[in-house]
């Protein structure tokens, strides 16, 4: 599955993360953070590098929805809020 920055924007403020907390997280720098969310379509650049960040996202809850011919692509949370960390 590919993701889009506005998917990455969103999983980040699901899990109350700043973009230095994701970089961190992920282990990648702050610019490569600010860098993916600010594409509007799908993420363009190192295919390891997009893999850490989701993962990352994956490790604090995030699930990515794919997009169909109805939807767009999207984000939730795998459990209530109230069962998070």
């Amino acid at each position: 599955m590919l993701l889009t920055g506005p998917q990455v924007r969103a999983a980040r403020g699901l899990v109350a993360w700043s973009q230095t907390d994701l970089a961190s997280a992920a282990g990648v720098g702050l610019a490569t953070v600010q860098r993916l969310e600010a594409q509007n379509g799908m993420l363009r650049g190192m295919t390891h590098t997009i893999w850490k960040v989701r993962n990352a996202l994956e490790q604090a809850g995030v699930i990515f929805i794919d997009g169909d011919a109805s939807t767009g692509p999207g984000v939730r949370l795998s459990k209530p809020l109230s069962d998070q960390g």
